[in-house]
């Protein structure tokens, strides 16, 4: 009995062991295949977390390259070149917050949760650089771009919430805290200016008109005043009001603006604080935090360095706009009461009272309903009203505080300067006078086309001299890309006589048609016969070439900005598809013109056989057109215009050429050379005009482009605009001066050139010869 049972319990005990080696066996396997599950698909947690940093870095350069472009052009409000709201730059940032919105992945290590501290202040950073950009915006791309904005920042202020809530973020928590509730500031800060743009571009659209009278009657209604000196005063005083009026310059100095600069200063400064704090060089130190680091494994260290950067690096805008608000708000104090201070301006709210004094779009039946509907919209709009004043109040207060601190300490300094002075009067020590500031400009004032809002202390001469120096600038730069090939040629402009020579209207027996001319047109169909002529030097051919594509880059600006007739559109078309082919192959239109001219044996042949090709190609192409081409020669396919117009051209040549006997190919290759002069010059007659048509565009977002492109401009054709100032023009009006075909008209109606010196456009200045055109 006792050996059975004894058995027994033996047989029981080796079976349980068994058991127990065989479930823990299989739970080993299970434990080992999650494991290597779990390895498999974390292994590319590092490489999403390379391409997170590959994110945070294209935010850094972007915000590196408004930065230095700023500096570079001495705009120290730093306008959103480079890094603006738009899909982009939205979608590049939702990859950089990767770390903060990741529930998933276990980020124990105190990098890890310094990682995550980091990206929400990086997106901070990006929020405050965001905000200029905004006022480049209409109002619907506003909308989206604040929408998408506020998506993004509130996922990222929900999730890190959740993580507070359930003890994922353990590190820091206060100032995680902090910088959550600074980024919901901002956005709501965003939204709310916003608001304001709509109504300030009405206002800037007021003041901008109004200025633009002032100078049309100043400068532009007045006779005389467009020698190239008053261009450069013309110029100067639209770059000022561009520049003044720029939505983005307006948002930058506004104390909303400003104020974000002292809250980036307070959260970079402590962030700053706690990594340096936290990151302690050391081999022991990075070995214990990559041992207990995340799936991110390698790459955490790089974002939280590449983003340490873009935080710096985006913090220099908001704080400059704030130092130099407070270095301005003390220079300009006049001892004035502070609490004028606080005076919220009309523009701030006018957007929400409109909205509140309009009656909602909606179809409600029930008067009660309409009349519950009405109250809850006034009641939002209220405290919409009263959170912008909040807003808009405690932004001065930020920027007033320590205004009021460093001008207590400056007064004390002046009054200690002032004892020391008139102590040292009394001992009889003598004291050199103070150097002057140097004006901004001591022969033009500049400051009365200056725009300000109301509120707005008056703008420092050191702006306004950093404005002057700007566009001298954008002058000199022109200047230096001046056409020097397109000058000599226009040294031989002989009074514009080729305008009414190079195309005789009166030629009979061909199958040719009067159509309208452009400018470019006839410039190179000449310059096409010109190459084709024999026995010329190539280096003649060459600097030919060099001249026209010179002339016409800016003969084009003149048909672009100052000739608005629909119908020539066609025959420009036709000038770029046939100057493509002269300039880079020397053919006109598949014809080798370079083989032309070998083949000639003198310059009749050229011109009788450009004119037999070219009337074929009319002949052929009106025997097969339908009537509808037949009544509207403007619709005509651009080889059969070009065709066109070389064969009238090429005929007028060859009957001049047929009348001046013995003229050598050289010497009609200089009488081309002449007449293509002529219609450059009369053409280029137009710059000031297109200079000033330049200078003023009713767009405020292309203000400041369209005015810095009217400089560039003036610095190119200064000395084009002084050779042509050598010739008289005729009497005609600025528009007809624009159209070749009105300085036909008038040329060939009298034989010689007849110029009437018309009091209200051509004046010459006594004892100088100096020509000045009138604009009306």
């Amino acid at each position: 009995m006792d050996q059975s049972c004894s058995d027994s319990v033996e047989s029981y005990l080796l079976d349980s062991s068994r058991n127990t080696n065989t479930y823990c066996y299989d739970q080993f396997t299970v434990f080992l295949n999650m494991t290597r599950s779990q390895n498999k698909y974390e292994a590319p947690m590092p490489v999403i977390g390379l391409y997170v940093a590959a994110a945070s870095l294209v935010c850094t350069l972007a915000m590196a390259a408004d930065v230095i472009h700023g500096f570079r052009h001495k705009k120290l409000w730093f306008p959103c070149k480079f890094f603006t709201v738009n899909a982009a730059s939205l979608t590049i940032l939702a990859v950089a917050m990767k770390l903060p919105v990741d529930l998933t992945s276990a980020m124990e290590g105190y990098l890890d949760q310094l990682a995550k501290l980091i990206s929400n202040v990086f997106m901070t950073t990006v929020m405050g650089n965001f905000l200029t950009s905004f006022a480049s915006m209409d109002d619907n791309t506003i909308f989206m771009n604040i929408t998408a904005l506020g998506i993004l920042g509130i996922t990222i202020i929900v999730n890190i919430f959740i993580q507070l809530l359930t003890s994922l973020l353990h590190f820091q928590t206060t100032l995680e805290i902090f910088v959550i509730i600074f980024m919901f500031i901002l956005f709501v800060t965003s939204c709310f200016s916003a608001l304001t743009i709509p109504a300030t571009k009405r206002s800037l659209e007021l003041k901008y008109d109004e200025l633009h009278k002032k100078i049309f009657n100043e400068e532009l209604g007045e006779i005389g005043k467009l020698s190239v000196q008053n261009l450069k005063v013309v110029v100067k005083k639209y770059w000022v009001m561009a520049e003044t009026s720029g939505p983005q310059f307006v948002m930058a100095r506004s104390v909303i603006c400003i104020a974000s600069g002292a809250i980036f200063v307070l959260t970079t400064a402590l962030t700053v604080r706690v990594s340096s704090i936290t990151i302690k060089p050391g081999f022991e130190y990075y070995y214990h935090y990559w041992k207990h680091s995340s799936s991110y494994g390698w790459s955490i260290p790089l974002i939280v360095v590449i983003q340490i950067i873009g935080i710096i690096v985006g913090t220099v805008a908001p704080t400059f706009r704030w130092i130099i608000a407070i270095s301005f708000k003390c220079s300009q104090k006049d001892g004035n009461s502070y609490l004028n201070e606080f005076k919220v301006e009309k523009y701030w709210i006018q957007r929400l009272v409109e909205w509140k004094e309009r009656p909602l779009p909606l179809r409600i039946r029930g008067r009660k309903l309409r009349k519950l509907v009405q109250g809850t919209k006034n009641l939002i709009l209220n405290c919409c009203i009263g959170i912008q004043i909040a807003i808009v109040v405690v932004s001065k207060a930020i920027l007033l505080i320590p205004v009021i601190v460093i001008s207590s300490f400056f007064s004390c300094c002046y009054y200690c300067k002032m004892l020391r002075k008139t102590l040292m009067s009394e001992s009889g020590v003598s004291i050199s006078p103070k150097i002057s500031e140097p004006e901004t400009d001591t022969k033009l004032d500049l400051s009365n086309y200056v725009i300000q809002f109301e509120g707005e202390g008056k703008l420092p001469n050191a702006i306004l001299y950093n404005m002057c120096h700007g566009v001298n600038q954008v002058i000199q730069m022109g200047r230096r890309k001046q056409p020097k090939y397109l000058m000599e040629l226009l040294w031989k402009c002989n009074n514009f006589q080729g305008v009414a020579e190079f195309d005789r209207v009166n030629i009979q027996g061909t199958h040719c048609e009067e159509l309208p001319n452009c400018w470019t047109l006839p410039v190179v169909t000449i310059t096409s016969i010109a190459i084709a002529l024999p026995n010329i030097n190539n280096q003649m051919v060459g600097q030919l070439l060099r001249s026209v594509r010179e002339g016409l880059l800016l003969a084009s600006l003149v048909e672009e900005n100052l000739c608005s007739r629909v119908d020539l559109l066609n025959i420009k078309n036709t000038v770029d598809i046939v100057w493509v082919g002269v300039e880079l192959y020397c053919k006109w239109m598949d014809q080798d013109l370079r083989k032309i001219a070998f083949n000639a044996k003198n310059s009749g042949k050229t011109l009788q056989s450009l004119a037999d090709i070219t009337e074929k190609i009319v002949m052929e192409f009106k025997r097969n057109m339908n009537g509808s081409l037949m009544e509207n020669p403007l619709n005509w396919p651009v080889k059969v215009i070009a065709a066109n117009s070389m064969n009238r051209i090429s005929r007028t040549i060859l009957m001049s050429y047929e009348e001046s006997k013995n003229q050598t190919d050289e010497e009609l290759f200089e009488q081309l050379s002449v007449m293509i002069a002529d219609i450059l010059g009369a053409c280029l007659s137009n710059l000031p005009r297109l200079i000033t048509a330049k200078c003023y565009s009713s767009a405020i977002e292309k203000r400041e482009k369209s005015v810095r492109d009217a400089a560039r401009l003036l610095g190119e054709t200064k000395e084009i605009i002084k050779i042509i100032r050598q010739h008289e023009l005729p009497s005609l009006s600025p528009d007809q001066l624009a159209y070749i075909d009105e300085w036909r008209a008038l040329l060939q109606h009298k034989n010689p050139l007849t110029v009437t010196s018309s009091s209200n456009n051509v004046i010459t200045s006594s004892g100088s010869g100096e020509l000045h055109i009138g604009i009306e």
